[in-house]
Formats: C-alpha cells, sequence, structure tokens
C-alpha cells in the first residue's frame, strides 16, 4: 500500500522554539530545513504585539517573502502573557480584546488566513460558568473584528493545567455553538488531543469540515514534540487526515525546552521525518 501523502505547503514551521535566536535566523532556518509555510507565533523579540498597536508589518512580511516563504497563520502569545480571552478585570478584558484585534489586524496585513485563539481560562476559585460566559463574550468580539479583516479565528483546546474551560473536544464544540459565528472555526492540537484521550476520528466526526488548522506535532502524550519523539504514529496521522480530506495546515508548534538551545537541528530532523509523505 503507497504512504498516505501531503503537500509540503501544508506543514507550517513556527517560531516558539527559535526565542533565543533572532527572526532572521529562524526565517533562514526555514527556508534550508525546506519549508513553504510558516504559522508565526507573535511574541518578542520576534514580532512586538501589544494592546495599543502592532509593529513593522511590511518588513516582516518583505523577510518573509524574500525568502520564498508564506505566512498563513498567526499565533498571538496567549499563555505566557498578560492578555487572555477571558479575562474577569475590566481593564484586563479591554486591554486583552485590543491585543487580539490587533493581532487579528497584523494577520490581515501580512496576508494569513487564519489566527488562533484559544479559550483563555477563569481564576480557579470562582464560578467556571462565569469565566466561561466572559470567553465566550470575548471571542464573538473578535470574530466579529475578524470578518470585518477577513480573517478566520480558529479555536483549539488546551490542556488542564491551562484552563478549566475549553480543553477537550466536548467543550470546544460546546464553545464553538455558543458563540455561532462564520468567523470562529475549530483546530486541533494533537498534544492537547492526546491529553485528553482523544483521537483525531473522533475531531473529525464531531465537526468536520469545521476543524481548519492544527498544531499537529507528536507527544508522549505531553511534550509538545518533533516527530520521532513520542508515541504518536506520524503515517497514520496523516492516514485519517487523506481519509477526511483535509488540506489545512499542519503548525509545529514544538515547545519543549529541549530544542531551544539547537532549533534548526530539530526543525531538520522533523521536517526528515515528514518526506517520506510528501507528494512528489
Amino acid at each position: 500500500m503507497a504512504a498516505p501523502k501531503i503537500r509540503r505547503e501544508q506543514i507550517a514551521g513556527m517560531n516558539i522554539h527559535y526565542v533565543n535566536y533572532s527572526l532572521d535566523y529562524f526565517l533562514d532556518s526555514q527556508q534550508r530545513c525546506g519549508f513553504k509555510s510558516i504559522e508565526l507565533w507573535c511574541a518578542a523579540p520576534h514580532v512586538w504585539l501589544d494592546h495599543m498597536r502592532y509593529y513593522d508589518a511590511k518588513e516582516i512580511a518583505r523577510k518573509i517573502s524574500r525568502r520564498g516563504l508564506s505566512v498563513h497563520v498567526l499565533t498571538p502569545e496567549n499563555c505566557t502573557y498578560p492578555y487572555q480571552f477571558a479575562a474577569k478585570e475590566k481593564d484586563h478584558q479591554e486591554r486583552s480584546f485590543q491585543y487580539f484585534a490587533n493581532g487579528i489586524r497584523l494577520a490581515n496585513e501580512l496576508g494569513c488566513d487564519y489566527m488562533e485563539v484559544n479559550s483563555g481560562w477563569g481564576y480557579w476559585n470562582e464560578d467556571k460558568k462565569e469565566a466561561w460566559q466572559r470567553s465566550a463574550n470575548m471571542l464573538h468580539r473578535l470574530a466579529e473584528v475578524a470578518a470585518e479583516e477577513g480573517i478566520t479565528l480558529v479555536m483549539e483546546a488546551v490542556m488542564p493545567e491551562e484552563s478549566q474551560l475549553v480543553i477537550d473536544l466536548e467543550s470546544a464544540k460546546k464553545m464553538l455553538d455558543q458563540v455561532c459565528h462564520p468567523n470562529l472555526k475549530a483546530m486541533v492540537d494533537t498534544c492537547a488531543m492526546g491529553v485528553a484521550n482523544e483521537t483525531l476520528e473522533q475531531w473529525f466526526d464531531a465537526l468536520g469540515n469545521d476543524v481548519r488548522h492544527m498544531h499537529f506535532i507528536d507527544g508522549t502524550p505531553y511534550g509538545h514534540l518533533v516527530w520521532g519523539d513520542g508515541n504518536h504514529h506520524l503515517g497514520r496521522f496523516i492516514e485519517t487526515l487523506n481519509r477526511r480530506g483535509y488540506q489545512g495546515y499542519l503548525g509545529q508548534e514544538i515547545t519543549d525546552s529541549r530544542y531551544f538551545l539547537d532549533p534548526a537541528a530539530a526543525d531538520r530532523r522533523n521536517m526528515q521525518n515528514f518526506e517520506r509523505y510528501l507528494e512528489d
């Protein structure tokens, strides 16, 4: 039986594990490793984005284009920065809204199709229902901005250590149904999926074509690892993508600190593991 196949353009390199290197170093590395697409993680020092404005979009776009790369997905940092989708205090809410709205505008200016979001999190010592409603309200407001800018928001589930809101398929579907906006769709993070003991098949069964993007990485199930360093079977995952007709991007969200010293070597090895599954 022939190996399942994906297009090289579907594999989107990310810059999270390059945080100790310059943006130019990251982009040069992607070019050398054979990537054609990137998912741009927005955090200093690579991309300056805050609740007031975004910076240097034309220069960033020029650097990407000059290397024959395309950016299709924008991911504003939303786990370690103070901005988050279920913020409680009024000032925190408004600063977070402006931050993510600026991310949507930057995504538009860079020519992206998608911007990644999640549910955010509430305080662990408050009523979950209140945090849930704040998240839904924020996501709807942002989806309205996304509609104006021609961007689709793609929402991932996160791990239980990160939130008590959208942490699995059931809660993701509940949030998507509640917000019910054409500019908010689903994405799969295979690490969070594994932690929740779920499968790609289950996500496609529940959401079908509304799965628009993926953070498609190996794991144990924890780790956000380079393919080959975890327990997932790359070929079987790609076989599922083929069977379900998935044509979206596969963001390589590699976050484990073991890769921070030499991220380019990690990306080379990661791409090598994809080679046998690439269309000619």
